[in-house]
This record gives structure tokens, sequence and C-alpha cells, in this order.
């Protein structure tokens, strides 16, 4: 078949490689001047099962409804008037039960297990890399208090799959070095050792050109998106600023647009942009720096080493499509990364941005066929997207192909 895949993110550009290893014609339909320029860009670059667990929970209830008058939590709520962000509060809520929090944990954990699988298995396949390392991931507590209530999640994941062992101060300096200077400030935490790290954006550019080169793939870079052209129950051209594009099927990986776009044609897709930021600064002393990815889960605040930089990466903000940034807005993580790895870097050497997540009300991605007999979906990562990107495109793969998928689909497909 003739495919076009709209979005070259991970999750479009790791569709786009299985389906042209199915021997699709595959086309990638992008705006941007280059793949990974979105929310693939610059993310926290852990590749995490460890932090499947859903966002829509009891105590995220709590936090997102004190997040509307208190802006110095880690989810900031920038109140206007927004309808769509009201409907999606909504059905975030409806999610916010213990009996949903498990579903939707279960879901994402084994779509998670199975995609770490999917990105170790194209870096063989190909020889790509992209700053990778495959040490585990730390999740600590501050205090005694958060270290004995925080672990009920990770005893979840571990009753599910994951492999984790509980480990205390002394243990988790062993396990990283890099923390020996704040490890009065650490009660303890969880060790994950399947986790693993790596820069979304090299891997998306080095696949995307490997391909180009290797299986085909076309890429329209600095093409918009326009529209659909709807015919009947099919979608007959995808209308573009270099006008319209044809093909046998369609598949949605826009990020957050891709609510913007599908809801124009009856799409019941509650995909919404969710701000988050991250500093990439180079390490002045590579032995004061982390060797693996971690997250301060206090002071919720994610961290990765990537080749001889650090990334850090925090909140999540409710502010629509704006995607600016100004220094403020990155003082709580530096403070941060300065109390953990006193010595490592200067601040005033980071790379800063500010990206938007694709955050569906459940934290699952939809991926399916949608409304119409052509038509599918691949998106609504917002939550470990990165992590959870190339299960989804061999999923969504499988699925065009007919075969049954590698793994259990209860909860994956997408239902309009």
């Amino acid at each position: 078949m003739k495919i076009l895949v709209l979005g070259a993110g991970v999750v479009g550009t790791a569709a786009a490689y299985y389906l042209a290893s199915d021997g699709h014609e595959v086309t990638v339909i992008e705006r941007h001047p280059m793949a990974a320029r979105g929310t693939s860009q610059s993310n926290a670059g852990l590749v995490s099962p460890g932090d499947a667990t859903a966002w829509a929970s009891p105590a995220a209830l709590k936090t997102f409804l004190r997040a509307l008058y208190n802006h110095d939590l880690g989810i900031k709520v920038r109140l206007r008037f927004d309808p769509y962000f009201f409907a999606w509060s909504l059905r975030f809520l409806r999610q916010c039960t213990q009996v949903r929090l498990r579903a939707n944990t279960d879901i994402k954990l084994r779509l998670a297990l199975y995609s770490r699988d999917c990105i170790n298995a194209i870096s063989a396949d190909t020889g790509i890399h992209y700053d990778e390392r495959k040490k585990g991931i730390l999740y600590f507590f501050r205090s005694q208090k958060s270290f004995d209530t925080g672990t009920d999640n990770y005893r979840y994941l571990a009753e599910h799959g994951l492999p984790i062992e509980i480990v205390g101060r002394e243990r988790l300096v062993e396990l990283e070095p890099g923390l020996a200077d704040a490890r009065d400030r650490i009660a303890g935490g969880v060790y994950s050792p399947i986790d693993q790290t790596g820069d979304s954006s090299q891997f998306t550019r080095n696949l995307a050109a490997y391909a180009a080169e290797k299986l085909g793939v076309q890429f329209l870079y600095g093409t918009t998106v326009e529209g659909l052209d709807i015919e009947g129950d099919r979608v007959r051209a995808v209308m573009t600023s270099a006008g319209p594009r044809t093909g046998d099927a369609v598949v949605i990986s826009m990020g957050p647009e891709s609510g913007l776009l599908g809801r124009r044609y009856g799409i019941d897709l509650p995909v919404y942009p969710v701000k988050g930021y991250t500093a990439t600064v180079p390490l002045e002393d590579e032995s004061k720096g982390p060797t693996m990815g971690g997250a301060d889960e206090d002071q919720l605040i994610g961290y990765s080493r990537l080749g001889n930089r650090l990334r850090l990466a925090s909140t999540a903000e409710f502010t629509g499509f704006d995607r600016s940034h100004k220094p403020s807005d990155f003082a709580a993580m530096f403070r941060t990364g300065k109390e953990l790895f006193p010595g490592a870097f200067d601040e005033n050497k980071a790379e800063l941005w500010a990206g938007l997540r694709p955050m569906m009300p459940n934290s699952v991605p939809v991926i399916g066929r949608a409304r119409y007999s052509n038509l599918y979906l691949d998106t609504g990562h917002g939550h470990v997207g990165w992590t959870m990107a190339c299960g989804s495109g061999k999923f969504l793969a499988d699925m065009v192909a007919g075969r049954k998928p590698e793994i259990d689909p209860q909860g994956l497909v997408y239902v309009n």
C-alpha cells in the first residue's frame, strides 16, 4: 500500500520505519525542516517502564486541583477560557479513581516493556546510536515519609512484570556514585535495572535517515498538513501546503496537533498539549555527573546522562499551545541539579527548551483505525512517549498488515 504518515516525531518516524519494513510505500509529511523538531526534540531522555504509572489517580486529582491556585507546584494550570481544556479536564477527572489508575497503568506498562525491546531491536538491526545508556534508572525520595508511601506504585509495577530493587541511601549511592554528595538529602529510592536512557532526537533523525536510505521512505519536510479530503468513508487525500497528497491509508501522528485535526472530522481524540521544560548542559566535570538516568520524585524533576551532556526536565503546564519560555522557568531544575550534582555543570551554558506533550486524559496513547476505513491513529503519547513510541509503531504496523500483534491488544486499540 501507499501510506501517508503525518508527523516526523519519534512516534511517526517509528511507524514509518515499521510500515516500510513491511514493504509499504511510505511518505512522511512534516511541517518542520527536519525530523524531531517538535515534542521529540528535547524530552527527559528516559526510556522508563518504571515510570509507567498513569498520571490520572486519586493523588493526581488533589494535585491538579491545588495547581489551579498554587503555581509553585510541578503541575501548573493557567486558567483561561478554553472549552477544549475544560472538556479534557472532566475526562481526566473521571480517570482519577483507583480502578482506572490500575487499568491504565497495566496498559502502559505492557506497552512500555514491549517498546523498550523494540527500541533496542531497531538499534541492533539498523546500527543507529543515540547516546544510549543501559544502566537502569533510579527513582528516589528525599524524605522517609515520601519514600515509605511513594514505593506503592513501584511495587504494583513489580507485581506486573517490572524488575525493581527498593534501595536505601547507601545502596542508592553505590548504584549511582554521582549522587554521593547529595546522599544526606535522599532517604531512599527504587532502582529499575531494565530502564535506560537516550537522546530521542538523535534516535529519530538517525532512524529517519536510515528509513529514507534503506527503505525508500520519502520525507516531505517544511510541508504543513492543512486538512483531509474525505469522500464517503475514506480519506481521499491529505491537503498540504505543497498541494494534495494521495494514498491508500493515512496515519495521524502529529503530537499535540493531532486532536486539532481529528476533531475537524468528527474523530473523538481528546489530545491536549501539556508543556514541559528541559535544559541540556555540557558536563564541566564528568566525574561529578550521573552515570545513569534518575528522577527526583519529591521535586518532580527527571534527568539523564547523554554522552557528556546532562539533560534536566521538569514541569507539566497546562497553557494551551504556548511554547514560549523565560529563564525563571528553569530556576527550580537548576537548583535541584546543583543540589544533586554540585560542580558538575555551568547553567550559563545550558540549551533551554520548552515543548508540548500530547496528553490523553487516561495517559494511554491511541492506536488503530478511526472512523474512516483508511485512517489510522498513532498519537497521544504525552507521558513517557519516547518510551512507548517504537512499540506503538510496531503495533500499528501489525494492525495495518492484519497480523496478530505481539502483545495483548486489550486497551490499546482505539475506539471512536
